[in-house]
């Protein structure tokens, strides 16, 4: 017998939550999002950890919750406000910016450029550990590839994969070779290699 299933809202339960769902004009909340990820305004130093605090609440409906909430955060929502609207100013200054040759410039850096140095950071990744070894590095041929093979540095059988490979559950492969592990982070590629 199949269980029963089905499908509620994301309005439907913010209105039987607090019993109103707030409208915005079309785009505008996306513009906000943007805003505050870049201003910090809602992280827990500014306007408390949300998780921590309705666990403590011992209320039961939302005019309690905010009561509570703004006798311990009396300044939180006009500080995130006051963020995000400095924040928004700057947007709406750098929207002015950009024109259209300057969006086939980001079109073409994230499709072309962006994509090959990405497809070629493994050789990258193969090239720098080689120079920290002195020694020379190649990339695997197609059969070196299918027994989990990327490259060699000096006589050395390689593979580079990311620091979650580790935890993949049911991988189909075994892989018999020396490891270069890394970390793509918006600074870099980090990665460590104990051979």
């Amino acid at each position: 017998m199949d269980m029963p299933s089905g499908k509620i809202k994301t309005e439907e339960i913010v209105d039987f939550a607090v019993g109103r769902v707030a409208e915005f004009p079309k785009y505008t909340t996306q513009i906000m999002n943007l805003a505050n990820q870049n201003a910090g305004g809602t992280r827990p130093r500014v306007v408390g950890q949300m998780t921590d605090l309705f666990t403590e609440f011992s209320g039961r409906d939302f005019d309690e919750w905010r009561s509570w909430y703004l006798q311990r955060y009396p300044a939180a929502i006009d500080n995130a406000t006051e963020r995000v609207y400095s924040m928004l100013l700057k947007l709406r200054e750098a929207i002015l910016q950009i024109d259209k040759p300057m969006i086939r410039e980001w079109v073409e850096d994230l499709v072309l450029v962006k994509t090959f140095t990405g497809l070629c950071f493994q050789e990258a990744l193969l090239a720098r550990v080689a120079e920290m070894k002195g020694t020379s590095y190649r990339l695997a041929d197609a059969d070196e590839e299918s027994q989990g093979i990327d490259g060699y540095v000096g006589g050395t059988p390689v593979s580079v994969k990311p620091d979650t490979y580790s935890t993949m559950d049911m991988l189909p492969e075994t892989i018999d070779v020396q490891m270069i592990v890394y970390e793509k982070k918006k600074d870099g590629v980090y990665f460590s290699f104990d051979f």
